[in-house]
């Protein structure tokens, strides 16, 4: 983990100044397409070393929640970006693509790679059943239902339901943060905790890595917008495939290896508070925002997702809250999520 470390290292100081170069002198899309990738990733497991040093400090729900959030504001920096050049589809399409991220490839991978290095894993079921029911609350609740009223309304209508909508989940995932922190904190377990690990770095440090991690992301970030259009013609991608996998794996690199690194650490409280929580916050949080974000950009996004990205997201929801209900895992479950993961990718490339 160590060697990996220095890796990423290297990579986020040589990345970025070879992106601003590349931007100066007018680099191809595609150069320009890899070197924005490979500095995000690095500045994604900058972030999740910060978060991974206070979730020692903090313990493993507002850890999650940290990492969760700081991985979520690289998601929510490309998406703002990605608006303001009037790319919806690609925004929409990376907000499925986050779901199914998190569900089935971060959580997957987590279970998979725990599993192997300790056969069987717990985590709380008190917390399982909790984003189970709110889980099948945004998914399902909140964007499939606008989709079916919407077939029979304007673009006027739908923009204002979805702000209605938007609204409302801001207010319920805020409300559900102060259930489950402060007004029924002991029924989810104490977030206090005695461990000998010794945080990587101080809290002070790591709150300053969040915030220049940050500011050099959005600067990346506005670059790598610029290259999905030579990429799509390039290659043939539709703007689907590029939301839903590329962009979504770009930005959710720091709760992928956040989560697998805990979950081979055995800390599986950890590990899904990252990969689920970061799946409601997207649903509940980062989503609406957007929406409401959107209305000060040229042209409005409604909160209404094409029906295979909806199937695609319920299916992923389902089989996430059957697998998690009895609040074990193993390395079997992690496979079979990866293995839907892979299809659902197969099937948004070919569509």
């Amino acid at each position: 983990m160590e060697k990996l470390n220095k890796v990423f290292t290297a990579l986020a100081f040589m990345g970025v100044p070879l992106v601003l170069i590349g931007s100066y002198f007018h680099w191809s899309d595609l150069w320009m397409f890899a070197l924005c990738c490979i500095s995000i990733i690095a500045l994604a497991a900058f972030i999740g070393r910060a978060t991974e040093s206070l979730a020692i400090v903090s313990g493993p729900r507002i850890g999650g929640l940290l990492n969760a959030t700081f991985g979520n504001a690289v998601e929510l920096i490309i998406s703002i970006f990605t608006l303001k050049a009037g790319l919806i589809g690609i925004v929409l399409a990376s907000l499925t693509g986050s779901v199914l991220g998190n569900l089935l490839l971060v959580l997957g991978l987590s279970f998979f790679a725990g599993g192997l290095k300790h056969k069987r894993q717990n985590f709380s079921i008190y917390d399982a059943r909790y984003n189970s029911a709110l889980l099948i609350f945004a998914v399902i609740v909140a964007f499939v239902i606008p989709e079916v009223f919407t077939m029979t309304m304007d673009e006027s209508t739908t923009l204002n339901l979805s702000i209605g909508i938007s609204v409302i989940l801001i207010a319920l995932y805020l409300a559900g943060l102060v259930f489950k922190l402060f007004t029924h904190r002991g029924v989810f377990g104490s977030d206090t905790h005695e461990t000998d690990e010794v945080p990587e770095w101080t809290k002070k440090k790591s709150i300053l890595v969040l915030l220049l991690s940050t500011v050099a992301v959005a600067f990346v970030s506005e670059k790598l917008v610029h290259t999905f259009g030579t990429l799509g013609e390039k290659f043939g991608w539709s703007e689907l495939f590029i939301g839903v996998i590329i962009v979504a794996i770009v930005g959710n690199a720091a709760e992928h290896s956040s989560a697998i690194t805990m979950a081979m650490k055995n800390k599986m409280d950890v590990s899904v508070e990252i990969a689920i929580g970061s799946t409601l916050q997207v649903a509940m949080f980062v989503a609406p925002v957007l929406v409401l974000i959107s209305l000060m950009m040229p042209q409005a996004m409604p909160l209404v997702f094409t029906w295979p990205e909806l199937i695609a997201m319920i299916t992923a929801t389902l089989l996430v809250v059957n697998i998690c209900h009895d609040g074990e895992s193993n390395w079997f479950e992690g496979l079979t999520l990866f293995a839907a993961y892979v299809i659902m990718g197969i099937g948004f490339f070919l569509l």
